[in-house]
C-alpha cells in the first residue's frame, strides 16, 4: 500500500507514522510505503493514482480533488478535531487567545489549513483579507517540506510574526524561545466552532477499497493498535522520532504526544461528518450536504470499536 503523508514531522498524523515505524502494519501482513508529499500535493497524488491513500492532517482537503467526496473514503481518524495552533513571536505583548490583538501582524498558514485560520479570524472579529498580512512562505510547498518546522524557522529569522501549524511546529518555536502559543482551538481558544471544522485521517480511493478491502481493514487495525499503544505509553513516541524526525523534534515528540493522547481516537462519528461538511460548505468546498455513508468507509467502523 502506497501512502502519501502531508507532513512527516507531525504529531497530528503521528498514529499512522507510529503504526509504520513500530511495526503494526507489518504485523497485520501489510507492506506499506509512506512518502512525504507536502500540503495539497498529497491529495493530487491520490487523485492521479500515484498513491493508494493519504495521511491527511485535514480531511476536508480531499474536497479540492474529490468534489463532493466522490472517489474517496475516510477509513479512520488519526486524531480528533482541528489540530492547528497559532504561534506568535514571544515578545509580542498580546494577551493569550486575543484575536483582535493580531491586527496588523504578518502571519502564514499552509494551503488548506488557511481556510480554517481565516474563519477563526472572522469569528473573532477580524477581516483576514484586510486586518492582517497573511503570506505564503517561499519554499513552503516543496515536496519535502514539513510546514510547521519550516514556519518555526521563518519565525526564528524574523520573517513573520506568527504562523498557524500543528503542535510540533508550535512547540519548536517555543522550545527555541522565539515563540509562544497564542491560540489552541481544541483546548478552548475558539470564539466560533472551528475546532470542529476538520480532523486528521486516513483516506483511501474507492478503487483501492474495492480491489483491496482486506488490506484497507488491516491498515485501519494497525492504526487503531498504534493509537492504543500511544495512549498507554506516550514515551514510545521517541522510538518513532529517532527514525523519522530531526533531533530537535525527537526531543519534543514524547511530551507533545502525551498532551495529544486524548485526541488519538479512531472513530469518525456522524456528528463529525456533519460538522466537517458544514464548514466545507461555508468556505465553498462542498456544494451540498453529503450523507455519512458516502464519506466514510462503513466496513471500517467495526474495527474502530474493537
Amino acid at each position: 500500500m502506497r501512502i502519501a503523508a502531508v507532513d512527516l514531522v507531525s504529531n497530528t498524523c503521528f498514529p499512522a507514522l507510529a503504526a509504520y515505524e513500530l511495526g503494526f502494519f507489518q504485523k497485520e501482513g501489510l507492506d506499506v510505503e509512506i512518502e512525504l508529499v507536502a500540503a495539497l500535493g498529497a491529495t493530487r497524488a491520490l487523485r492521479d493514482g500515484n498513491v493508494d491513500g493519504i495521511i491527511a492532517g485535514s480531511v476536508f482537503d480531499l474536497l479540492t480533488e474529490f468534489p463532493d467526496w466522490k472517489g474517496t473514503k475516510l477509513c479512520v481518524a488519526l486524531s480528533q478535531g482541528t489540530p492547528w495552533l497559532l504561534t506568535i513571536k514571544s515578545d509580542l505583548l498580546i494577551e493569550s487567545g486575543n484575536i483582535i490583538g493580531l491586527k496588523g501582524l504578518t502571519v502564514t498558514a499552509a494551503e488548506g489549513p488557511d481556510l480554517v485560520f481565516k474563519q477563526l479570524l472572522r469569528t473573532g472579529g477580524l477581516d483576514p483579507e484586510n486586518d492582517l498580512n497573511i503570506i505564503d512562505l517561499p519554499g513552503a510547498k516543496e515536496q519535502n517540506v514539513s510546514f510547521g518546522i519550516f514556519a518555526a524557522e521563518a519565525l526564528s529569522q524574523g520573517r513573520i510574526d506568527g504562523y498557524w501549524s500543528n503542535a510540533m511546529g508550535a512547540h519548536t518555536a517555543v522550545n527555541r524561545g522565539v515563540g509562544k502559543i497564542h491560540i489552541d482551538v481544541r483546548r478552548g481558544d475558539d470564539p466560533g466552532e472551528v475546532r470542529y471544522a476538520t480532523c486528521a485521517g486516513l483516506a483511501i480511493t474507492d478503487n483501492y477499497l474495492e480491489k483491496e478491502p482486506e488490506s484497507v481493514e488491516a491498515a485501519v487495525r494497525a492504526i487503531v493498535k498504534a493509537q492504543r499503544a500511544l495512549r498507554s505509553d506516550p514515551s514510545i513516541a521517541i522510538k518513532v522520532g529517532e527514525k523519522l524526525f530531526p533531533p530537535e523534534a525527537t526531543n519534543l515528540i514524547s511530551d507533545i504526544v502525551n498532551n495529544d493522547t486524548p485526541f488519538y481516537a479512531p472513530s469518525i462519528s456522524r456528528t463529525t461528518i456533519q460538522r466537517i461538511n458544514a464548514f466545507a460548505q461555508s468556505v465553498g468546498q462542498l456544494t451540498k450536504p453529503i450523507p455519512y455513508e458516502y464519506v466514510v468507509a462503513e466496513r471500517c467502523i467495526p474495527i474502530w470499536k474493537e
